[in-house]
C-alpha cells in the first residue's frame, strides 16, 4: 500500500496534489511520501515480531537525509557501503552503533572513520580486507567488530546485474573457505568476531533461494561452534522485491515466516538490510511533457519528450527496468496511443518507458511510479543536467528535502588551464 492516489481526477501524494508540487518546486523532481515509508517500515518490523532482530536500511537505495532521518526516528539501523553514506546517516541522526558496513572495496580512510564513530559491524568480503582491517584497528587502538560475508553459491533468480550470491559474483568469500578464514580472524588481535553475513541479490520475488541460503549459512555457524567460534548474529541481507509491473513478490510476513522455524531454537540475532521494499513504492519521479513527436503513420513510433531523462532515473536504461508511468491528471479529450516516453539526452538509450498507452498533450504532467529506490541515488549530471529536487510530503505539507542543483553547482571546483 502507498499513499499516492487520485482525488477528483488528480494524482496526489498524501494530502498534496502533484500539480501543486510541480508549480512550486518545478520539474522534474522526486516526490516521496513520509506516510508510505513509515508504514512500510512498521509492516516489516511487525512481521519479525518474536524474532530477535535489527533492521538496517540499505542506504544505497535512497540516501536522502530526509528519508534517513525519518527512518532513524522510527528506530532503524543502516547498512552502508561508503564513508559518504556513513556521514549521511550520522547527519540524519542515525545511531553509529546500529550501522553495518558492507562493500568489497573499503578504503583505509573509510575504515578509520567507521572505527572512530563506533559502528556495529564490518561485513568483510575478502581475506585481504580482513588483513587490512586488523592492521588499521591495531594502529588506531581499536577492536573492529567483524562478520564475514559468505557467498553461498545460490541463484537468486533475479537480474544478473543485481545477483550477488553466486561464485561468479565479486561479493563475499566462498562458503567452503569461510571456516578457515574465521579461524584466522579469531587469531587477529585487532578483530572481534561478531556474526556471519549473507546477501544473495536484489529484487527477490521468490523465497526458496533465500531459505536455501540461510540454511547453508546456519550449517556454517554450527561448524564454527564446533571450533569454539561463537557467532552472535546472522545478517541475512536484504533484497526483498516490490511490484513494478506484474511481479508477485512475497510479503514481509511471508518473508519472515519463511525462516522463523530455522532460527526458532537458536540464540542468534538476525540482521535484515531492506532497501527497495521500504522506499521503492514510496516515491515517484514527477516529469512534464515538453513536446510530442508523433510518427507519420500509426505503425511508426510516437515519441513523448519529457523533461526527465536517463540521468535522473537510470534503471530503464541500465536494467531495462519497467516503471509504471501515469498521467497526473488523465485526459478525456485526447485519444490515447502508444507513446515512447523519452528524455532530451543525446542517447538512444535515454528512455523511461516504451509503448505506454496514454492520452497526452504538451505540458501534461506524468508520474513515474515506484521510483523511491535506486532513483536519485543513481542519478548523474550527464549532458550537464543538474540533478533534480527531492520533495517529501508529510500529510498536507510538502518539504524540499533536497534543493535542485544549478549549473553553477556543476562547475564548482573546475578551472581553465592558466594562460601562458
Amino acid at each position: 500500500m502507498d499513499y499516492f492516489e487520485y482525488r477528483d481526477g488528480v494524482l496526489c501524494a498524501e494530502g498534496v496534489a502533484l500539480p501543486e508540487i510541480a508549480e512550486r518546486f518545478g520539474t522534474p523532481c522526486y516526490v516521496y511520501s513520509a506516510a508510505t515509508i513509515a508504514r512500510h517500515y512498521r509492516v516489516f518490523d511487525e512481521a519479525l515480531a518474536g524474532i530477535d532482530h535489527e533492521i538496517c536500511f540499505a542506504v544505497k537505495a535512497n540516501g536522502n537525509i530526509g528519508v534517513l532521518g525519518l527512518l532513524a526516528d522510527l528506530g532503524s539501523g543502516f547498512d552502508i557501503v561508503s564513508v559518504g553514506e556513513l556521514e549521511r546517516v550520522i547527519t540524519a541522526g542515525g545511531d553509529p552503533a546500529k550501522i553495518v558496513f558492507s562493500g568489497v572495496g573499503k578504503r583505509v580512510d573509510e575504515i578509520e572513520r567507521a572505527l572512530e564513530v563506533g559502528i556495529a559491524c564490518f561485513n568483510v568480503e575478502s581475506e585481504a580486507e580482513l588483513e587490512r582491517l586488523d592492521a588499521i584497528a591495531q594502529r588506531v587502538g581499536k577492536t573492529a567488530p567483524v562478520s564475514l560475508r559468505v557467498n553461498p553459491d545460490v541463484d537468486a533468480q533475479t537480474h544478473p546485474y543485481i545477483a550477488t550470491g553466486l561464485k561468479e559474483n565479486k561479493f563475499g568469500v566462498d562458503i567452503a573457505r569461510a571456516e578457515a578464514l574465521y579461524a584466522r580472524a579469531a587469531e587477529m588481535p585487532g578483530l572481534m568476531i561478531r556474526g556471519v553475513d549473507c546477501h544473495i541479490g536484489s529484487q527477490l520475488t521468490q523465497l526458496a533461494p533465500f531459505r536455501d541460503a540461510v540454511k547453508r549459512v546456519l550449517a556454517l555457524i554450527d561448524r564454527l561452534a564446533e571450533r569454539d567460534i561463537v557467532i552472535d548474529h546472522l545478517d541475512v541481507g536484504g533484497g526483498l522485491g516490490i511490484r513494478y509491473r506484474d511481479e508477485t513478490p512475497p510479503s514481509p510476513a511471508a518473508y519472515a515466516e519463511n525462516i522463523r522455524d530455522l532460527v526458532a531454537d537458536r540464540d542468534l540475532k538476525l540482521v535484515f538490510e531492506p532497501g527497495r521494499v521500504l522506499v521503492g513504492n514510496a516515491g515517484v519521479l514527477l516529469t512534464r511533457v515538453e513536446l510530442l513527436k508523433p510518427g507519420q503513420s500509426e505503425d511508426d513510433k510516437h515519441f513523448a519528450v519529457v523533461d526527465a531523462a536517463m540521468n535522473d532515473l537510470l534503471r530503464p536504461a541500465l536494467y531495462d527496468g519497467w516503471h509504471e508511468i501515469v498521467a497526473v491528471a488523465p485526459r478525456g479529450d485526447t485519444q490515447a496511443r502508444a507513446w515512447e516516453i523519452v528524455g532530451p539526452i543525446c542517447e538512444t538509450g535515454d528512455f523511461l518507458g516504451h509503448g505506454r498507452e496514454l492520452a497526452l498533450a504538451a505540458n501534461d504532467l506524468l508520474a513515474v511510479r515506484s521510483a523511491g529506490a535506486y532513483g536519485f541515488t543513481m542519478a548523474s549530471s550527464y549532458n550537464a543536467r543538474p540533478r533534480v529536487a527531492e520533495i517529501m510530503v508529510d500529510g498536507d505539507i510538502p518539504h524540499e528535502v533536497r534543493a535542485r542543483e544549478t549549473v553553477a553547482d556543476l562547475m564548482r571546483g573546475e578551472k581553465r588551464l592558466p594562460f601562458v
